[in-house]
């Protein structure tokens, strides 16, 4: 490899750098925050381009209508599950409820195929170490488990107890 090929590598990395960037902010934060199953596509898919960019395996016109074509095809899945609900149950799942009121709930665990000892990681997770404590813990449809506290197990708060600031 010579100068001027490296020249040309590291030139169309920042070209792809640059055209990134703009599809990433575009495409707004939930593709860079918990990956939904769309999100994680769309992240390897442009891995993969943004690869074969770079080391000139395809033109940087090529390379750039497939970066549009992934990001018009996220875009469009995204509106979809945002206009209708059938849609994104159908194309993002539904969230599971792992634990009701401090017991942990077998088919919903069987249907995320997650075992007690990586719900109960999840919960330490979230602070709490007794299943009794949780009034509902769900598995979201991108993998986060969110936990809602009984009541009895909230922190105590200083209006709790009753004194003036």
């Amino acid at each position: 490899m010579d100068w001027q090929e490296l020249g040309l590598t590291a030139a169309r990395g920042v070209l792809v750098y640059v055209v990134m960037l703009v599809v990433i902010r575009v495409l707004g934060k939930r593709t860079i925050g918990n990956f939904s199953a769309f999100d994680l596509l769309v992240a390897l898919m442009l891995g993969e381009v943004v690869d074969e960019i770079i080391y000139g395996d395809v033109s940087i016109a090529q390379g750039l209508v497939a970066i549009l074509v992934v990001a018009a095809a996220k875009y469009a899945t995204a509106w979809i599950t945002y206009a209708s609900p059938a849609a994104s149950r159908l194309l993002e799942g539904r969230p599971n409820e792992l634990v009701r009121h401090g017991e942990l709930q077998a088919k919903a665990m069987r249907a995320e195929l997650i075992n007690e000892s990586e719900v109960m990681a999840s919960l330490r997770l979230q602070g709490v170490s007794d299943v009794r404590e949780v009034k509902s813990a769900v598995m979201e449809v991108d993998g986060v488990v969110s936990v809602i506290r009984e009541e009895w197990a909230e922190p105590l708060q200083k209006r709790d107890l009753g004194t003036r600031s």
